[in-house]
């Protein structure tokens, strides 16, 4: 018996040492499938066939269509239901004729951006896009002896790859975001142009099985954008834009004057992706926050997850109560300034109106979201915008696209999604520059019927500071414990509820 498990750990460490490194496995499928670089180097590709669900005996069309650098689209009928999905390049979205239209959110909408992206440029993009590409070993698919590629994204979307052995070609994909996946089995290889691709494909999709059978699968260098549009929906008619954002605007500033009345607890957590491919938590620190006179006030009490030590703690709480002494000071200063004239264009705070004016708001939607009525809009840079005298913080915001969900009837930003549309510069570039792709997630909650409160903060940028270092962001906020209570505190005891 002891040979015999020595003889299998052996023969496991055989097989480890035996599995190929990603590199020369995609390179192999690279040279099999007829030069990647050729395929991708069309504007876009467009495929469509019969589509099957063996289950229930029913039959209907498919079609999909992709366009550089990340859009997406594929539309499917079975049975008389319409099923699409498709991500516009600032929201990933899905509508049936069952269920209706509504923006994906969560692990949907990443792994929907992932996929899209993915659909453009198969693996050839991760070194630009930072993910890691990781060996999964050997494997047997269907009786098939397969190499295992893990492709991970830095917001924790994995692609695992499968590719024959003997011909090098790549036969299944399986796509995971968190409680979202998606797989897709490929055969039938023909031809197309210097390229070998599928055309047969067994989807494993919102928990069914499907066969799709291409009849068509070309490149398209003249793909029309409105493809990928979100769909327009016929319905109640949607309300004034400009009036919205001015309502918005208002009752931002109240929900400012509110906030003063609130402490909450905030957890932030960075995140690295490893070696391995696997998204981890690497450090954490707990704050406990309260609002002064509308600035903000944290105090730390908490680091990866323990409670600080009485000294540290001491320190922290020192440090509270010198930051209610700077907000004083900064008030009167500014009080004095305002006696003398109006406050500078760079004083005041960025309102919402001017972040969407520095946007142009396209495909505006009713949908619901997290049991509320909600007005959504899909935003871009503006081209009109006045971007070389603008603010600072309009500057970043003009270079932002995404999508963004406001409270119809509280009229309040519940949810944004956005990413850098292009390279911004921090002093001119000299100071830091936040490169192209860097994106955010902001989420509130409702509490007391009466105020939106920040909830969820998901940060991924990578950054360029002094011209040379560069550092890699990854960071989840979560904001939570939002309790009642007057903020006049000045010590040691800052940021605790009122007793009374």
């Amino acid at each position: 018996m002891k040979y015999f498990c020595t003889a299998i750990v052996i023969l496991a460490f055989a097989l480890a040492l035996s599995a190929q490194s990603p590199a020369s496995v995609l390179k192999k499928a690279e040279k099999a499938m007829g030069g990647l670089k050729q395929r991708t180097a069309a504007k876009g590709w467009a495929a469509s066939g019969t589509i099957t669900d063996p289950q229930a005996g029913t039959k209907g069309r498919f079609t999909s269509r992709t366009a550089l650098p990340n859009l997406y689209h594929f539309v499917y009928d079975l049975g008389g239901i319409e099923f699409e999905r498709g991500f516009n390049g600032k929201s990933g979205w899905e509508r049936s004729s069952r269920n209706g239209l509504q923006t994906l959110t969560g692990d949907a909408s990443l792994l929907m951006q992932a996929e899209a992206s993915y659909r453009n440029f198969l693996w050839l993009n991760y070194k630009k896009e930072k993910a890691k590409l990781v060996s999964g070993g050997k494997a047997m698919l269907a009786g098939v002896p397969v190499n295992v590629v893990r492709m991970n994204t830095p917001k924790g979307v994995e692609f695992k790859l499968f590719f024959d052995q003997a011909t090098g070609l790549l036969v299944r994909e399986e796509i995971v975001s968190g409680d979202a996946k998606r797989s897709f089995a490929y055969s039938d290889f023909r031809d197309v142009g210097p390229a070998k691709l599928p055309f047969r494909i067994e989807m494993d999709v919102d928990g069914r099985t499907l066969t799709v059978e291409l009849t068509y699968l070309r490149p398209e260098n003249n793909v029309a954008v409105s493809v990928f549009d979100f769909p327009r929906s016929a319905g109640e008619p949607l309300p004034d834009v400009a009036k919205l954002l001015v309502d918005v605007e208002a009752n931002e500033a109240e929900a400012e004057k509110l906030l003063d009345q609130y402490s909450y607890t905030q957890r932030s957590t960075s995140r690295q992706l490893g070696k391995d491919g696997t998204l981890r938590e690497v450090g954490s620190e707990t704050y406990q926050l309260s609002f002064h006179k509308g600035n903000r006030i944290r105090r730390l009490i908490e680091k990866n997850g323990k409670p600080l030590t009485p000294r540290e703690q001491a320190e922290a709480d020192k440090q509270a109560g010198e930051r209610v002494e700077e907000i004083e000071k900064d008030l009167a200063k500014r009080e004095k300034r305002e006696q003398s004239g109006p406050p500078s264009e760079n004083s005041r705070r960025v309102s919402i109106s001017e972040v969407m004016r520095a946007s142009r708001l396209i495909n505006p939607r009713r949908e619901r979201f997290r049991g509320r009525d909600v007005i959504v809009f899909d935003f871009e840079p503006n081209p009109d915008f006045d971007y070389k005298n603008a603010k600072s913080m309009l500057k970043f915001f003009g270079k932002t696209a995404g999508v963004i969900w406001i409270d119809e009837k509280d009229k309040q930003v519940v949810r944004l999604e956005a990413y850098l549309a292009d390279s911004f510069n921090i002093g001119g570039g000299v100071l830091a520059k936040l490169r192209k792709g860097a994106s955010f997630t902001l989420e509130q909650e409702r509490l007391n019927d009466e105020i939106w409160l920040p909830s969820l903060a998901d940060i991924n940028l990578s950054v360029r500071v002094l011209m040379v270092k560069g550092i890699d962001v990854n960071q989840e906020v979560r904001s939570y414990d939002y309790r009642k209570f007057a903020t006049e505190v000045k010590d040691a005891r800052i940021g605790e509820p009122d007793s009374n």
